[in-house]
Order: C-alpha cells, then sequence, then structure tokens
C-alpha cells in the first residue's frame, strides 16, 4: 500500500483549543517527532474528534510513534468513518479489501468506498470502480465502474483516467470510442501510469483512433 498522504480535516464544532492541539500534531508528524504527535492525538481521539481518530490509524498503520499494529489502525479508523471522515472510511475499504487488522470481505469494502465516494474521495471512487469491474463485493457492472472511474478521473487520477481509458478502448459499460480512450490514456501517461502507456502503444501500433506510428 502507498504511503497515506497525510490529511488533516478540521472540525469547525470541536473547541479551538483542541484545533490547536491537532495542528500540533500534524506539525509534529511533518517534522517527523512522533511521539510528540500522540500524545497530541491520543486524548483528541478518546474524546471522539474524528480527525485525530483517523490520524492516530495512520500513526498505527505505518508504525510511527508507536508499533504497527493493523489491528489498531483498524480500531481508529472505523471509529472516525463511523462519524462520516471520508479519508478514514477509504483506508477502512482498503483494510478489509485487503485483510489487514481484520478478515478480508470485499462486501465490507464495498460499503466504507462507497460512502466515501459519495463524498468525493477520488481513491475511493477508483477503488470501488475496480471493484464494479471485477465483481468483488458487489455484482459485476461495467456502467457502475465506468461512472465511478469518470468521477476520479475528472479529479485527477492516473489510475481511474487508465481505467476509464481501457474501458472507453474495449467498449466495456460505454460505447467503444477510440478518441476518448486515448484522452484518458494519454492523460493517465502525462502522470507516468505504465498500464496506460502500453495500451497507447497498441493503439499507435494499431493505428486506432490515432495514425499508426510504429515510433510513438
Amino acid at each position: 500500500m502507498k504511503r497515506f498522504v497525510f490529511v488533516l480535516i478540521a472540525l469547525m464544532a470541536w473547541p479551538i483549543t483542541a484545533c490547536t492541539n491537532l495542528q500540533a500534531g500534524v506539525n509534529a508528524i511533518k517534522r517527523g517527532d512522533y511521539p510528540a504527535a500522540l500524545r497530541e492525538f491520543k486524548p483528541l481521539a478518546e474524546r471522539g474528534n474524528a480527525a485525530a481518530q483517523s490520524n492516530l490509524g495512520f500513526m498505527y498503520y505505518n508504525g510511527q510513534g508507536v508499533r504497527r499494529d493493523y489491528r489498531q489502525a483498524v480500531k481508529w479508523y472505523r471509529q472516525a468513518a463511523g462519524q462520516g471522515n471520508a479519508w478514514a472510511q477509504t483506508v477502512l475499504g482498503f483494510m478489509y479489501e485487503n485483510g489487514r487488522g481484520v478478515p478480508q470481505d470485499y462486501a465490507q469494502a464495498a460499503k466504507w468506498y462507497r460512502q466515501a465516494a459519495a463524498q468525493g474521495n477520488a481513491w475511493a471512487q477508483t477503488n470501488l470502480g475496480i471493484m464494479y469491474e471485477n465483481g468483488r463485493g458487489v455484482t459485476k457492472n461495467y456502467r457502475q465502474a465506468v461512472k465511478w472511474y469518470r468521477q476520479a478521473a475528472a479529479q485527477g487520477s492516473a489510475r481511474a483516467q487508465s481505467k476509464l481509458g481501457i474501458m472507453y478502448y474495449s467498449g466495456r459499460g460505454i460505447a467503444k470510442d477510440y478518441a476518448q480512450a486515448f484522452k484518458w490514456l494519454r492523460k493517465a501517461v502525462g502522470q507516468g501510469d505504465g498500464v496506460a502507456l502500453t495500451f497507447l502503444d497498441l493503439m499507435y501500433t494499431k493505428g486506432e483512433g490515432v495514425p499508426k506510428n510504429y515510433a510513438q
């Protein structure tokens, strides 16, 4: 799993002191002072602050300031996810999908991805699209896969752009359209997606939607 980007979600309903402590924890993470971050996050998390719970889950997942413990990560992500924290919902879905800290459960993974996707999380949208494409935890549905890939692709997700391009190329869940396939594959390639590059090379080799060009 790629290293998570550290995300701070400010909760306006919380007292200013809580927000100050939350920011202090984030600042400690940025400078690599994990024990200090733990001292800031844990009391807030225990009092129900969703952002602190999510950040504490992050620390347990990565073993920062604590021994790596996926079960503890799940515990804190679950609490934050239950409060509607989209990042925690996404990571909890990932942990269910991959059986980290919990038994592997595709239905639970899809459940949490769906909640985060509905809030606009591009990673969750991409992963939910993949689950629909492969029929994991949900009934296989290429149209639903395209729907979620499109939303994530519009936000700049390279993997979603690649997946959407491939769906247009193969005509799965949407009418085959080489021009659209080329558009999205090229965007993904621009971000370094290797799978998209393979398909783009294939289009140039076969002259599908673009002039045949073996040199590309």
